[in-house]
């Protein structure tokens, strides 16, 4: 797709950016990147919806219980 330049610069159409709230807008040489910032990364989500699993101690042996490994 070709689009003019305009005094104000270009204009994306909207349907490139359908669900992005926000994007970073970064210049490398000739190149310009229009990057979405505003995904969520999995991990940010974790323990959001705890469930109840009969172990008391799960936050501080974690890695126990996911891994396997022995302190």
């Amino acid at each position: 797709m070709k689009v003019k330049v305009t005094e104000q610069g270009v204009v994306i159409p909207k349907d490139f950016l359908k669900g992005v709230e926000e994007v970073e807008i970064r210049k490398e040489n000739n190149i310009i990147f229009v990057i979405v910032t505003n995904q969520t990364d999995p991990i940010f989500e974790m323990g959001m919806n705890p469930v109840n699993c009969g172990v008391s101690d799960a936050s501080e042996k974690l890695d126990n219980y996911i891994y396997g490994s022995v302190e």
